[in-house]
């Protein structure tokens, strides 16, 4: 899960040959800067690119393997509303019900923060569809999905609407699972990769420097200044952003140890289907869809007819457990849409979900030092929060002279923040496996 030397056998980098590719060369030797970014997926390139338009800093990003070698260059394309397991009603009740609207305020500027960047740097990432489409899958499943979408539209101001079973066969398609479903909007499919691709290379006309194949292997102080080590060079800086996510490297930093639990999730891909195929589930959308359990299933139709389709992944990684973990998640795809039960599966990839104990996004500083700001923890939905957490994060620091404690009143309190540490944190591995275990049972009743 680590090997930073080899891409990932997706879809998205099979169609990605030499698509908006940003020059990124490796860091070589010893250099300089304002701001020292460690991390090249969306969250750290979002920070370079407004660092750069907005307050013309010189910024340098230092990415452990290619662009789009983690999370922004693998996962499954969804620009959309969530990137938090709290859920909306605790979060109201543990928050109070305006931090609840500004922070889903802020996840709908976020999908607008993402079609505007694409549309005005000109990426090379085509956007498909216009709302996410979640489906219940037992009847006892729809009547908590209509709560949660009634919910959402009633109190936090979304625009969600619920289907019965027949309308939603009409407008979307159709599954011997499915009891009926919500509309949830904005939301819009991507092609993750050339997105992040694109953003690197109009973070590079802006004035970024970006150094793919540099993983930072250690960090100190000198003189008031931060040192960041690669193999080939040194970066001195004023300031630091962390923008790692489910890929933190807690060797690092002290800060860091403990406070993410990466989750494997994986995804498949099939051949092109045709007409007949289509229309025997009666597809007729172009917009992402989920299932509406805690353990979800994502998937959607990709431009060229092919059929992606996600899930959880194994919970250790290694070969056996990937293997096996596939096996399922091809079954789940096969029950959900029988009648595509011999299409051929062309692709298969894994990679990380950023979870905390806060289940919440974070952004902020590390308290004891105010000079090193940090946003990660997207929950699986990333593409529109993590591009947004990195404009957040400039503006904060572009603005924040003397580096103080006071975010600004812009942020959302929900998201400001370090999580706390999981407890024991070489057990997460076993909170990762019992959690999917009593997830698993639970729903086993629904």
């Amino acid at each position: 899960m680590y090997r930073f030397d080899q891409p990932a056998p997706s879809y998205w980098e099979a169609t990605s040959v030499g698509a908006g590719l940003p020059a990124a060369e490796p860091l070589c030797g010893d250099e300089q800067c304002d701001v020292a970014i460690i991390g090249g997926g969306y969250t750290g390139l979002s920070a370079a690119y407004h660092l750069c338009r907005d307050y013309q800093l010189d910024v340098r990003v230092l990415e452990a393997g290619h662009i789009g070698w983690g999370a922004s260059g693998r996962n499954g394309g969804f620009c959309s509303i969530g990137a938090e397991v709290l859920g909306a009603e605790k979060m109201v009740d543990k928050f109070g019900l305006d931090c609840a609207r500004s922070y889903y305020a802020g996840q709908v500027e976020a999908v607008g923060l993402v079609r505007d960047l694409i549309i005005d740097e000109g990426i090379d990432s085509p956007r498909q569809g216009d709302a996410e489409v979640a489906i219940a899958v037992s009847a006892r499943g729809f009547v908590q999905l209509k709560k949660h979408a009634e919910f959402q539209f009633r109190v936090l101001g979304l625009d969600s609407q619920v289907l019965e079973a027949a309308e939603f066969r009409e407008h979307f398609f159709d599954s011997p699972l499915q009891q009926g479903g919500a509309v949830l909007k904005p939301t819009f499919g991507l092609h993750p990769l050339r997105y992040v691709r694109g953003l690197a290379a109009a973070a590079e006309r802006r004035g970024a420097r970006i150094h793919a194949h540099s993983e930072v292997v250690a960090w100190s102080r000198q003189d008031g200044r931060h040192i960041l080590t690669t193999k080939a060079g040194t970066i001195r800086a004023a300031r630091v952003i962390v923008a790692t996510n489910g890929f933190a490297p807690e060797h690092l930093h002290r800060v860091l140890r403990g406070r993410v639990l990466p989750m494997i999730s994986s995804i498949v891909v099939t051949r092109p289907l045709n007409t007949d195929e289509l229309a025997a589930h009666r597809w007729r959308t172009e917009c992402p869809a989920i299932t509406s359990l805690s353990l979800l299933n994502y998937f959607r139709l990709l431009p060229d007819g092919r059929f992606m389709f996600g899930g959880r992944g194994g919970a250790s990684g290694d070969a056996a457990g990937t293997e096996r973990n596939y096996v399922r998640l091809i079954a789940r795809m096969h029950e959900l849409f029988p009648l595509w039960r011999d299409v051929r599966i062309d692709y298969r990839w894994q990679g990380l979900v950023c979870m905390t104990r806060k289940r919440t996004p974070s952004i902020g500083q590390f308290e004891n030092d105010r000079s090193v700001y940090f946003a990660f923890g997207y929950h699986g939905n990333g593409v529109n929060t993590a591009t947004w957490s990195g404009k957040q994060v400039a503006d904060w620091l572009a603005t924040n002279k003397l580096d103080s404690a006071v975010p600004p009143a812009s942020l959302p309190a929900i998201v400001q923040g370090m999580p706390a540490r999981f407890p024991l944190p070489s057990l997460r591995l076993a909170y990762a496996q019992g959690a999917i275990a009593l997830r698993q049972l639970s729903e086993m009743f629904d």
